[in-house]
């Protein structure tokens, strides 16, 4: 995983943040609280797109 693009859609107090690998196409979302620093909202949704891949690799 060489690279992973962030989108960010903030709905009031809280923002839903898309991780996206570009290579697979494989994307994963989290919906946290919008007061939470960016540097933690990325890590929350790497983590559910690490999970995501491998349980594709797993299969």
């Amino acid at each position: 995983m060489a690279e992973v693009l962030f989108e960010y859609v903030r709905n009031g107090s809280y923002v839903k943040v898309t991780a996206i690998e570009p290579e697979t196409k494989i994307e994963a979302s989290v919906v946290v609280p919008a007061n939470l620093p960016q540097e933690q909202m990325q890590i929350q949704a790497l983590n559910k797109l690490r999970y995501i891949l491998q349980k594709k690799a797993e299969e």
